[in-house]
């Protein structure tokens, strides 16, 4: 039905937002959790590549052994960097999600707005109460 993917931490407040303005634009997205089916080397390089962001953009900090395992190393090259993310899955920034107009790490969630296929369906509000959406489908300013 749908060529949209979302690489999704159930456990992620943003990305249970973004997964949500996803279906209220009526689009049923593969869920892939990335904990428990990690995207491996050639899907991470290919992530990459079609972010168009540097590896290192696509490591997350808080909440992951980044700090311990000193990622943080300027000399790491992008395939260390990818080895890490391939050892611990976690480090994987997230929600990343793909659609046919592109692919982006939704962080914050609204960003999904920009590439989805659709329209949104009815009022959004985020899992804190801010509205993102009116009841007419229109973003509302600051989101």
């Amino acid at each position: 039905m749908s060529n949209t993917t979302v690489f999704h931490n159930p456990a992620c407040g943003t990305s249970r937002n973004t997964l949500a303005l996803i279906r209220n634009a009526g689009i049923e997205p593969e869920v892939i959790d990335y904990q428990i089916t990690p995207p491996g080397r050639d899907k991470l390089v290919a992530l990459a590549a079609q972010l168009g962001l540097p590896v290192r953009a696509m490591l997350r900090r808080k909440g992951t052994p980044y700090d311990e395992l000193a990622l943080d190393n300027p000399a790491l090259s992008d395939d260390a960097l990818i080895d890490a993310m391939v050892a611990h899955p976690i480090l994987m920034e997230r929600p990343i999600v793909i659609t046919a107009l592109g692919t982006r790490i939704c962080r914050p969630s609204e960003l999904v707005l920009d590439i989805l296929p659709a329209p949104q369906q009815g009022a959004f509000s985020k899992e804190d109460g801010e509205q993102v959406i009116n009841a007419q489908g229109e973003r509302v300013a600051g989101g």
